[in-house]
Parts: structure tokens; sequence; C-alpha cells
């Protein structure tokens, strides 16, 4: 389960103690043209925090925290409040199953995820895409099942929703090309297609998996283990379409937004300007051929960059798609 893995500093409010930050995103960072930690303290804090979604408004952020050995999966949302953002919580939908990458609808309607909760009150072995609709006040309807067109006997994860309906995510499936595939189930006005792979190239013999595509799909990023150029535990690549709407030869983001750990859960923001991801990439301090005393070595291996997935973001950059 590859798919499945922020150097981070704790900034509190002076008066209130409460984690609150004002712009329009969380932290008192900002993006670069090379990887930062996101919401340094906020997001991440050493413990497994991956994958993220921000909402059209910008008003709502949703990541996931994760437990070790996949024995917790919990989806987390903060909010925004009068020009402040508010701690993170567990999702109103979310904290009783194992569920994790949310995706907003571009319409910001639905928020789209990957969960193994029971389906008519059968336990469910595997994780299947599901959607909850999001109503006036910040509450929701309740979550459904997106049905056996688009889930199966075996995982579904990380879904990607276009303004046409589209919807794209990662199978592992007998059809598919290697062990995890990006397929596509296309909106047809009334409900899905069934998955089709994309095509060679973006699927090949190796795991492809985690794909961002674009709301107007024109390009798509995603994660892949084992091919030649990878660096590590899994790298980004990157796709674009041409005039006739086919998809390119990908490209491979070179380092630094590629490193030699898992590098995954691609977003990019609805306004394009930056992409967020998620790594397991360590704290350089760990390898700095200097002694460390005991509170340091507590804070390194308790904190952000001690192994377990944080949240990067960095400024998109668009020659990617030349």
């Amino acid at each position: 389960m590859k798919h499945l893995r922020l150097y981070i500093a704790i900034a509190l409010l002076p008066a209130a103690g409460s984690l609150y930050a004002q712009g329009s995103y969380p932290g008192n960072g900002a993006a670069a043209d090379t990887p930062q930690i996101f919401a340094e303290g906020i997001l991440s804090d050493g413990l497994n925090n991956r994958d993220f979604a921000i909402s059209p408004e910008g008003d709502e952020i949703y990541f996931t925290v994760q437990g070790p050995r996949f024995a917790l999966s919990t989806i987390l949302r903060m909010t925004k409040k009068n020009g402040q953002w508010g701690d993170p919580e567990v999702a109103p939908f979310s904290g009783k199953w194992r569920d994790l990458e949310a995706a907003f609808s571009p319409d910001g309607q639905f928020i789209y995820f990957s969960s193994d909760r029971p389906v008519n009150g059968e336990p469910k072995k595997d994780f299947d895409l599901w959607r909850v609709k999001r109503l006036p006040g910040g509450r929701f309807g309740e979550p459904e099942n997106l049905g056996t067109v688009v889930n199966s006997g075996k995982n579904e994860f990380y879904p990607s929703v276009a303004r046409s309906g589209n919807l794209y995510f990662t199978v592992e499936a007998d059809y598919g090309k290697g062990s995890e595939d990006i397929v596509i189930c296309k909106w047809n006005g009334t409900g899905f297609a069934k998955p089709e792979s994309l095509p060679e190239d973006i699927n090949t013999k190796y795991d492809e998996f985690n794909a961002f595509a674009d709301p107007d799909e024109q390009f798509i990023i995603f994660s892949s283990y084992g091919r030649p150029d990878d660096m590590g535990g899994g790298d980004l690549y990157i796709s674009r379409k041409n005039q006739n709407g086919d998809w390119l030869p990908v490209k491979h983001l070179p380092a630094p937004f590629n490193s030699a750990y898992l590098d995954y859960c691609p977003y990019v923001t609805p306004d394009k300007k930056y992409l967020v991801f998620t790594s397991n990439r360590m704290n350089p301090a760990f390898k700095n051929g200097r002694a460390k005393n005991y509170r340091e070595t507590k804070s390194m291996l308790s904190g952000p960059g001690n192994g377990n997935d944080d949240i990067y973001w960095v400024k998109f950059n668009r020659n990617w798609l030349k």
C-alpha cells in the first residue's frame, strides 16, 4: 500500500494559545520555488499527516492523520472564520472508520473520499470511494457510497473530480497495467461509466497512484514507484494533453520536488498558484554530523521531519506544462 505513506515548529497566538493564523493559508510561511513545510506546527506535528484539499471558497482545509501501520486514519478539517484559521478538528463525517484523501468537487458541493466503512451494514475489507454533500452552516448530509460501477472488491483510493464530472482515482484492478493504476470513470450526465485505465506512459508495469487531475482535465500529476528514474520511494510525474486531447509522455519532476523518499498525494490549489504534496523526507539535521543533547534528540524524533508523512508546498511551475 505504497500510496499510504512538514518540518514544523509550533506557532501559538500570544493571547489565546490556540493554533490560529491569518491569511489565505494557515501558518506564517510562504511558498517558494523549492518545497517548504506547509503550515508548520499546525497541519504537521510529528504525526503522519498526509493529503490536502482546500475548498473553492478558500475557507476549509481537509487533510488526513494516520496511526502506525494504518491502525487509524481520520480526515481532519480546519475552517477559517473572520480571517482566522481555527485548530484542526475531526471532520464531521469522519472519526469512526478509516477515512482518508478528501477531495472537493470543483463546485464545492461535495467532498469525495476513500473509506473502509460498512456498505449497507456489511463490513468492508477493502476501501471504496464515497462522497458527502456540504450543507449550509458547515453541516453535511449522509455519506453515500459511489456504487459498484466505481467500486469493486479491491481498493479504490485518492479521488479527483473534474469540472465535467469525470472521476479519476487509484485502483488495484485485475485489468490494470501494474498492481496499482490510475483510472477514469466518465460522467454521462446521470451516472458514472465503468472505469477506464489511463493510457500507457501514465500507467505502466510499475505502480501508479494518487493522481490529481486538473479540473479542466488539461494536466495530471501523479506518483509512481519503481520507474528507472525514480529517485527513491516513489516520485511525482506530470502529463498534459495536446490540442487533440491526447495525453502526452510524462515528465519526471526533478529534485528538489522529488527526493530519495516517498513523494506523493499531489494537489494543485484552485488558483493554480501552488502545488501541495506529501513526503516522508527526513530532517537534514539527523545527519548534520553534530552531537545532539537529549532535548534536541527528543524534539527531532517527535517533531516533523522524523520520517512520518509531512505536507509540503511549492509554487506551481507552469513550465511543467510546456
